[in-house]
């Protein structure tokens, strides 16, 4: 099935979304210009979710990549909500008690985002009042612990995940009496997601990350050339300091059923994760939750099993680790991604194709045919291709879009191949999956003359 051009377009831009930071004075005072978002699904619905917003009584701005499994249904509560838990632990105490008095009063509160959204990036309004009841809670006991220190960033990160996880799991074990909303609940709770947030204020980038979607910076050399810089570790089977962990906090008699076939007990890829009660609670009250729940929930073969091996929970946990760079001059952006990026393509390329969207100069690699025997007429006809390719190649007007279009349908070459990005994007939904994952990318771009 062959699309043209014009369609591929309109399947690469159905979801890419720019906000440019608006400049006071004819000058632009923050670190941040503005950031280009894009999705690109591979299952139906898509399991990933993506976040950003100003933080309207701190500084800062927030950014996320959020990558569901078992549903989105996780995907989607952590990125409605996670931003809330971020800015009210970062809030100062008399702002919390002005917030409070407010909500006690029934005056209008205080706004603490602002949120930028792509109309697809939905909040759901049934949870609404209860996502906001549990937010009040947290508050109020941050409230009453106030010990007059101002709060830590990397401190309120870490705090801020680990209560959201908290509260969504305390929210299933409780329930609702509106059947719609202890579904949707439950739902949440028994899915699962990854996170990869960004929180910039001033030359301060933290990065907090839980499981395997990567946060890398772009950084541009002397001489022009780009390179990456990691800002995350990815918590799966692949990173050892992640296994040593997990065998840490389990007994030696399970050292052999902790991680199987590179995952948890066998079953979860990522390490670290919101919701996943299957890998946190015991084995007594998911039994207890799964029959007092709704029906639909006995229907659902995932929250029936219990994992193997499955003796000392939690064997999961939604904490961050957090990186905190201080921006330099020659930090140019940041890419935050899910891993159906990196599973595609090298963060070296990841640099070097959006530095040179974003400067418009192309530095031209010499061509490497790598180990291909190449006649005189193909090597004419690569470099023919790849003249075109330059006077078109800055035909979009989002990174995010530029780079799902090089993840999709790069060649062995390097080069954008229309062909195989038809093939890739003509793909029926069932088989789609087969070859990708759903991609999701924010690409920030950095302010060099503020920093």
């Amino acid at each position: 099935f062959y699309l043209t051009p014009p369609q591929v377009n309109s399947i690469l831009k159905a979801n890419e979304y720019s906000f440019k930071v608006p400049e006071f004075d004819g000058k632009n005072v923050s670190s941040v210009l503005g950031f280009d978002s894009n999705q690109l699904p591979a299952n139906a619905p898509i399991e990933d979710r993506r976040s950003a917003a100003t933080c309207l009584q701190t500084r800062g701005m927030l950014l996320g990549v959020f990558d569901g499994h078992a549903g989105c249904a996780c995907a989607q509560a952590v990125s409605e909500r996670l931003f809330y838990y971020i800015a009210v632990s970062l809030l100062p105490h008399e702002t919390l008690l002005e917030i409070e008095n407010a909500v006690e009063s029934g005056r209008a509160l205080l706004p603490i985002l602002q949120w930028h959204k792509h109309p697809n990036d939905y909040f759901s309004k049934e949870a609404s009042k209860l996502y906001f009841n549990s937010l009040r809670t947290y508050w109020q006991e941050l409230i009453d612990l106030n010990s007059g220190e101002t709060t830590d960033v990397r401190e309120a990160l870490i705090n801020a995940f680990k209560r959201l996880d908290n509260d969504i799991s305390l929210e299933a074990q409780v329930g609702d009496p509106n059947s719609f909303l202890n579904y949707l609940v439950l739902r949440v709770a028994f899915s699962g997601a990854t996170a990869c947030v960004a929180h910039v204020d001033g030359v301060d980038l933290h990065i907090a990350n839980t499981g395997d979607s990567r946060a890398m910076l772009g950084v541009q050399e002397e001489d022009g050339s780009w390179s990456a810089v990691n800002l995350s570790y990815d918590h799966n089977a692949q990173n050892e300091h992640e296994v040593e962990r997990v065998k840490m906090e389990h007994p030696k008699s399970e050292e052999k059923s902790l991680v199987k076939q590179d995952r948890l007990l066998g079953l979860l890829m990522p390490f670290r994760a919101f919701g996943d009660v299957k890998f946190k609670w015991s084995i007594e009250l998911q039994k207890r939750v799964v029959e007092s729940g709704p029906d639909q929930l006995n229907d659902n073969e995932y929250t029936k099993f219990i994992p193997p091996n499955y003796h000392t929970p939690p064997y999961l946990t939604a904490e961050p680790e957090v990186i905190h760079h201080k921006l330099r001059p020659q930090d140019k952006f940041l890419v935050l991604a899910t891993d159906g990026l990196w599973e595609t393509m090298h963060r070296q390329d990841v640099a070097r194709i959006v530095g040179e969207y974003l400067t418009g100069v192309h530095h031209q690699q010499p061509i490497a045919v790598g180990g291909y025997k190449v006649t005189l007429g193909q090597m004419h006809g690569l470099l023919t291709e790849r003249r075109a390719r330059v006077s078109s190649v800055f035909e979009d007007q989002n990174a995010a879009t530029h780079l799902i279009r090089h993840a999709v349908g790069n060649n062995e070459f390097g080069t954008v191949d229309h062909e195989r990005l038809s093939k890739m994007l003509s793909l029926p939904e069932e088989l789609a999956r087969m070859y990708r994952d759903d991609i999701t990318i924010i690409v920030v771009q950095f302010n060099s003359h503020v920093i």
